[in-house]
């Protein structure tokens, strides 16, 4: 049990001073002069800030049968030594997540080796609709959908196959999309020009706005046809923008969209210097298609920020471009790199909150979890917001060992995570005595 003293609390809008006591996996109480008994463990938040814990909602921990880049016990350590508390993981792995059986076999590996509260998506295919069908809304995060390809070859490009889906999906569908044909005939045309050494530069060029746009407003298409509950991932062109709407709250929207670190950070100028380290599909594009991505993050278009952790190994990372696999670690670094944008004047402390936790909880219906509120599970993260840190290979924790943010300074460090009510990270240190739990959804 813990006692949090005299800390900000960021939360709900609003940045207020109070005490926070934490009981089992709960938070009983929130309030002025809170008194610990024997039992707690007094914890001094004076100059510090407490945020609800990052749900994160997409990303790529490898596990099963790719744990050289990457596990679920390795990348949900880099995830609370981020301030992240829950995950939402992707199915292509190998084998692939495609039947009910191989869904709860993942949860297995979460139950055992999971250091945040974790969930998994059921994949699709051209021909796994019965499975898809049988997926349980009450304890499975979402269906994820590759209406393009991208890591693990999972693309679902049968038209008959996706109006089922769309149709008949007892849950929130989740989308990659990028089209599949233009992508490959922009391929073609560098390949036949560079070969295998296509300059990174022209990522964004082979998998370009056309192609997500094309793909994001055929998922969207798709689901207003059949009132579906749509949340396409990663946007990456200020185009994609204007198929999503704020003029209704989040809780009645179908459709939602997300926005992740490197399209928040990252542009096409910076493929010169970091070269594959920040190939990602869909691509890292212009500063014009950037600064559309914030302000529709910011205008509510785009209701929550991700990261799409994807980690491969070094040494994959240092082939040609056909061959150097796309995706990177961001998870450790997610919630410090949008304190730096706080610091630019970019977000406020509150809204960091909403779209990293609040929103997520709201879009997914997670259970009492992403707000700082008496009776939710504490899953919080203690931040102090004037102590600068380097990211170096000593100081990474995902498995692959190397970060894009190498050599860069954040303003901010993360010094506690709680992760249901356990304290799984301190000052630098993980305590790996408890796991996680597994999320549940209130969906009617």
């Amino acid at each position: 049990m813990f006692l949090i003293k005299e800390v900000s609390i960021v939360n709900e809008g609003k940045v207020i001073e109070a005490d926070v006591l934490i009981k089992g996996d709960r938070i009983e109480k929130i309030g002025q002069n809170l008194r610990a008994d024997s039992n707690h463990i007094v914890i001094s938040g004076s100059g510090l800030h407490l945020f609800p814990g990052v749900i994160d909602d997409q990303v790529h921990f490898r596990e099963p049968g790719l744990t050289h880049k990457g596990n679920i016990f390795t990348e949900s350590r880099a995830a609370v030594a981020g301030g992240v508390t829950s995950f939402m993981e992707m199915p292509n792995v190998n084998p692939q997540t495609i039947t009910q059986e191989l869904l709860e076999a993942k949860y297995e590996i979460g139950r055992k080796s999971a250091l945040a509260n974790y969930s998994f998506y059921m994949g699709s295919t051209n021909d796994n609709l019965e499975e898809i069908l049988k997926t349980d809304p009450a304890n499975v995060c979402g269906i994820k959908i590759f209406m393009g390809s991208s890591t693990g070859n999972m693309l679902v490009d049968d038209q008959e196959t996706l109006e089922s889906i769309f149709r008949n999906a007892p849950i929130l569908i989740a989308t990659h999309c990028e089209d599949e044909a233009t992508i490959r005939a922009n391929t073609e045309k560098f390949v036949a020009q560079y070969g295998d050494n296509i300059p990174f530069r022209y990522h964004p060029v082979i998998r370009d706005e056309e192609a997500c746009y094309l793909s994001s407003s055929k998922a969207v298409e798709l689901a207003k046809k059949n009132n579906t509950r749509l949340h396409i991932l990663h946007i990456s062109t200020g185009k994609e923008t204007n198929l999503f709407t704020n003029e209704i709250p989040l809780k009645e929207k179908r459709i939602t969209s997300e926005a992740c670190i490197h399209h928040l950070w990252f542009s096409d100028q910076d493929y010169e210097e970091k070269g594959s380290f920040i190939k990602w599909n869909p691509a890292v594009k212009s500063a014009n298609d950037r600064d559309q991505i914030w302000e529709a993050l910011l205008d509510n278009r785009i209701d929550v920020v991700a990261t799409d952790h994807a980690p491969h190994t070094l040494e994959e990372k240092q082939n040609p471009y056909m061959s150097a696999p796309s995706g990177g670690p961001l998870i450790q670094h997610t919630l410090v790199a949008m304190l730096d944008f706080y610091y630019q004047g970019k977000i406020s402390l509150e809204r960091i909150a909403e779209k990293m936790s609040h929103a997520v909880a709201e879009c997914f219906e997670v259970r009492e979890r992403g707000y700082i509120r008496e009776g939710y599970k504490a899953d919080l993260v203690l931040v102090d917001l004037n102590k600068p840190w380097t990211v170096s290979r000593d100081n990474i924790r995902a498995k692959c060992g190397w970060s894009p943010f190498e050599g860069h300074t954040f303003k901010s460090s993360v010094e506690k995570t709680f992760v249901s009510g356990h304290l799984a990270y301190s000052d630098g240190k993980l305590d790996e005595s408890q796991m996680g739990q597994r999320l549940a959804f209130d969906r009617k």
